[in-house]
């Protein structure tokens, strides 16, 4: 028998497409530990829906009785932690969240895993891992000729929820150099694919466009991030649970730098081409620069030659490629958009959007 890998945040976006790549390719089953907040949803799992090899439970992180009642009756060789708060813009309007379920709800984990570990056979023991999915945004900023994040990086968040993680990364650290626990951290670029939701970027210029409203672009949109097609990073996260070495640090990119604006440019291409019938071609006419958020960083990039020496990782989406397939995915899956954007995503993106400024241009 296989032991099953716990997943926490199995439900959110990048979890769940984690969840279905793993039970497609890998022996072990899945126990799926999630709280089902406004970005976690079951119907990312539909497909799911009778598959004996996957354990849905409905719980906290921070609920440690639980957490110790799932490792005592799954007998887990892996935990894969996903389950964060993971907006910036959440973060800078309601931090307090983000502190509980990024950091508390790490150390959390982390005890009882220990705990756990503590108690297993030596064999058991060299093969257990507990595996943290964290975020680039922990290293800051990037000015436009710096070289992109390493894995040696200076730490230097900026926002409460990159200071959250960083909390989080430091807790995983300590506890393999403390304690001993089998750790692996994975630090990755921002991702984007299907069951995302909309409040990030991608989506959101999908959404918004079929709509014919404005596509709302922060500043001048000159601001630089890395695409990560979310199939790539659930296959380089199985690649470091497979070969990674306890104690380590991962990053994960793309190696597609976009400014924004490209970026939207690029998509509003893509909507022309997959919708011909749609009354708002081109779609680029639909952009509204908005009052910048605070804080905004300025670039993110990483590098990822040590995952591709040592875990043999490799992007194989082309963020041409990736976008593509993530707007077909969007508009032939409008049944579940239409059940997550509900009122109370309608009320976050009017806070969040419709009544900052215009800072003029537009296309």
């Amino acid at each position: 028998m296989h032991n099953p890998i716990i997943v926490t945040g199995g439900a959110g976006f990048i979890g769940s497409n984690f969840v279905l790549q793993w039970l497609e390719q890998e022996k072990r089953d899945v126990v799926n530990l999630d709280r089902l907040t406004y970005a976690g949803n079951l119907g990312n799992l539909a497909s799911l829906q009778g598959n004996t090899r996957h354990h849905f439970v409905a719980g906290d992180i921070c609920d440690r009785p639980l957490v110790a009642q799932l490792l005592q009756e799954f007998r887990p060789s892996a935990i894969v932690h996903f389950a964060a708060e993971s907006h910036v813009d959440r973060s800078i309007v309601g931090p307090e969240e983000f502190v509980r379920t990024n950091v508390n709800g790490t150390f959390a984990l982390l005890e009882e895993a220990r705990q756990y570990w503590l108690n297993l056979g030596d064999e058991q023991k060299n093969l257990f891992r507990f595996l943290h999915v964290s975020t680039d945004e922990v290293y800051g900023s990037l000015g436009p000729a710096d070289a992109p994040f390493s894995e040696t990086s200076r730490y230097a968040p900026n926002s409460p929820y990159a200071a959250s993680k960083a909390a989080s990364d430091h807790l995983v650290r300590a506890y393999f150099h403390t304690y001993g626990l089998p750790t692996i951290t994975t630090n990755c670029s921002n991702n984007y694919g299907p069951h995302q939701f909309p409040e990030k970027l991608i989506p959101l210029m999908i959404l918004n466009a079929l709509k014919g409203e404005p596509l709302p672009v922060y500043g001048n949109g000159e601001n630089v991030r890395d695409w990560l097609y979310v199939g790539d990073h659930c296959q380089g996260i199985r690649l470091a649970l497979q070969k990674g070495n306890s104690g380590e640090t991962y990053n994960f990119g793309g190696c597609s730098e976009r400014r924004n604006i490209d970026l939207v440019h690029t998509l509003c291409t893509v909507l022309d081409e997959l919708l011909p019938q749609s009354r708002f071609i081109p779609h680029r006419g639909l952009i509204k620069f908005v009052t910048d958020r605070p804080g905004h960083d300025w670039r993110y990039a990483v590098d990822i030659s040590k995952s591709s020496r040592e875990l043999g990782f490799s992007p194989v989406e082309s963020f041409e490629s990736g976008l593509r397939k993530t707007v077909a995915w969007y508009l032939k899956n409008r049944a579940w958009v239409e059940t997550v954007t509900s009122g109370s995503y309608r009320d976050w993106i009017d806070l969040q959007y419709r009544d900052r400024k215009s800072t003029g241009g537009g296309e």
